[in-house]
């Protein structure tokens, strides 16, 4: 097939558009009318043939005329997670001032072609638009739904403008390529074991919560040996039984995660599920106003204090494996903590996970082999 390559180098244009059933009937009809006109000699046949081949030029031309002065567009929402299908709007423009534009069909670039061409990216895009007429100078919207398979930075989007006008004999294509920069965030759905995960630290924060504080927490029956001075004698009164009223502390309890970059290139894919981990947990309790804290060999962000949710999720979403990372002590500002790492038993070594509401993660725990839940280490 060299020869076909080949031929797409020197004559990229004629492949830019694909003959048509009516096309092929057409051309048909042409040689059998060219073979007419030449064995008869007959001038009515050769003039029908010019008519013909005169009708054949016009279309591919207005063909051509139809697809230029178009310009694309693609509007996406600020925030976009890997595998999630996210609204997006296609904005397309015709820059004719006036002529229209008939019969536009807006596809993404076909998979086997964004695969056999690095110029072409995938649009993430499944469905078809259709746009029966644009007029000239005017601007079309039309929302569409988007799908980014892997979080990381993302600058092209490939899209495929189509038409059959005039005539049909021929569909013409031309390939867009839209550059933006945008970051996808790692998958954000909840895999087997990361909610459970996420609901057992929430459960242990909603403990912690209640201890010495100036805000009312809640009423509860008395404990032996408790103090006095905290009964409530109305709700004792009404309930014939002591009740003591319990407040929260002053400041939530801060989740730290712990992201173990040293992961070799076999640990690949347990790497990417543990920065999916990270980034579902982190998220999920930020939702729910928890204090959280991401700390890698080279990040430290503490959210909302130093800054909000989404600053973590793009550093996750950009984040890579380096093997040999030299991994930092313990941290000591929480006792709640979750350990991501490979060599779960060096971390534990290193003073990582020894308190009462740590977890240590490692393969054993977020891998297939276990689709039922997570096994932490403690």
């Amino acid at each position: 097939m060299h020869w076909w390559q080949n031929l797409r180098t020197l004559w990229p244009g004629a492949l830019r558009q694909q003959v048509t059933r009516t096309g092929l009937a057409y051309s048909g009809a042409i040689v059998v009318v060219t073979l007419a006109a030449v064995l008869s000699a007959n001038n009515l046949l050769f003039l029908i043939l010019a008519a013909m081949l005169s009708i054949l030029a016009i279309s591919g031309f207005v063909s051509k005329l139809t697809l230029a002065g178009l310009e694309i567009d693609l509007l996406l929402p600020p925030h976009i997670s890997a595998r999630r299908t996210i609204r997006a709007t296609v904005r397309l423009k015709n820059l004719k001032r006036w002529m229209p534009s008939f019969s536009i069909r807006v596809t993404g670039a076909p998979p086997s072609r964004a695969a056999a061409h690095r110029d072409v990216s995938p649009s993430g895009y499944e469905g078809a638009l259709f746009f029966p007429v644009i007029p000239g100078g005017v601007t079309v919207e039309e929302p569409i739904e988007l799908r980014f398979p892997t979080r990381g930075r993302q600058s092209e989007r490939t899209f495929q403008l189509t038409t059959g006008f005039p005539f049909g004999f021929a569909e013409r294509r031309e390939t867009v390529t839209l550059r933006h920069d945008v970051i996808v965030y790692p998958c954000l759905d909840p895999r087997p074991g990361f909610q459970s995960l996420t609901d057992s630290i929430a459960g242990e924060i909603e403990a912690w919560r209640r201890g010495p504080g100036h805000d009312f927490y809640r009423i509860r029956p008395y404990e032996v040996l408790e103090s006095a001075r905290h009964v409530d004698w109305k709700a004792t009164a009404h309930t014939r039984s002591l009740q003591v009223r319990e407040f929260a502390r002053d400041e939530d309890q801060m989740i730290v995660v712990f992201l173990d970059l040293d992961a070799t290139a076999d640990q690949r894919a347990w790497f990417e599920t543990a920065v999916e981990c990270a980034a579902f947990v982190t998220f999920r309790l930020s939702e729910t106003g928890h204090r959280v804290r991401l700390v890698t060999q080279d990040f430290d962000m503490a959210s909302p204090a130093e800054g909000d949710i989404h600053a973590i999720l793009t550093y996750l979403a950009l984040v890579s494996p380096r093997a040999g990372a030299r991994t930092p002590g313990p941290d000591q500002s929480s006792p709640l903590q979750i350990v991501l790492s490979a060599n779960p038993d060096r971390m534990s070594a290193l003073g990582w996970g020894h308190g009462s509401g740590s977890r240590i993660l490692g393969p054993d725990s977020l891998g297939d082999e276990h689709p039922s839940g997570l096994r932490a280490s403690l």
